[in-house]
């Protein structure tokens, strides 16, 4: 009897191992396939309108351009209004950024521990604006699926990063985000996004991104247009020296 005890025990530890190594597979599994949605073009060159909303709901519109190649190349250059025309992040292989700021006439480069500030007065980080794969920063567990998403957990792997996890639902169909949810270390939600994606041609883009701060009551909409795709942008458009034109 306490043989049978000790085996039944045994087996409920290796099913349950197996459940938890087929959900971690299948956590994996999706956010690889969200990436590949969010990075799978070769290029992208694109227009953005940024819009800034307080809590009184009063507006302030900026302008910008984003040109990006493969998961780890991007470029986000404001270019209105004349106040802000030309500051512009450069985002590299292995955590490399740097920062472009006109007046002062010369890159800065971005520090892992100023990462987690916002860029230019908007609602997303330095670390949100960063061109990197999911996949390569977050650890993730599904949760639950619901009717249309997959909700993952994303713990990350840098213990540098100013989130203590993500909640994001993907598309269980086409794989891409459709909301997140952003939590500080003290496990309090502090922000969440809303996507909406549109299929142009071959690939599914954000054609518009609402991040919202809770503490501050404050939102940043990026709307997309004019995108094209895989048009053989060269490496040499992702350098400082580019950057600073």
């Amino acid at each position: 009897m306490k043989k049978l005890k000790i085996h039944t025990i045994m087996s409920a530890f290796i099913i349950l191992a197996g459940l938890f190594s087929a959900n971690a597979q299948d956590a994996n599994t999706i956010l690889k396939k969200m990436d590949d949605v969010m990075y799978s073009p070769k290029d992208m060159t694109g227009k953005t309108k940024i819009v800034l909303i307080d809590k009184t709901g009063k507006e302030k519109t900026r302008e910008a351009n984003i040109i990006q190649k493969g998961n780890d190349k991007r470029i986000f250059r404001f270019t209105a209004p004349s106040s802000q025309a030309g500051i512009a992040v450069l985002s590299l292989p292995n955590d490399v950024m740097y920062l472009y700021m006109p007046a002062f006439g010369k890159e800065r480069r971005i520090s892992s521990s100023v990462k987690s500030q916002n860029f230019a007065g908007t609602d997303f980080s330095y670390d949100d604006m960063e061109s990197k794969p999911y996949s390569e920063k977050y650890t993730p567990k599904l949760v639950k699926t619901e009717d249309d998403v997959y909700v993952l957990e994303l713990k990350p792997m840098s213990p540098k990063s100013a989130y203590s996890k993500l909640i994001v639902k993907v598309h269980k169909t086409n794989y891409y985000p459709v909301t997140m949810e952003y939590y500080d270390k003290g496990n309090k939600k502090t922000k969440d996004a809303i996507y909406k994606f549109k299929k142009i041609g071959k690939y599914w883009n954000a054609e518009e991104i609402e991040m919202t701060n809770l503490k501050k009551k404050h939102k940043t909409k990026m709307i997309m247009s004019d995108v094209k795709y895989d048009q053989g942008l060269s490496d040499e458009e992702f350098t400082v020296r580019k950057l600073k034109q």
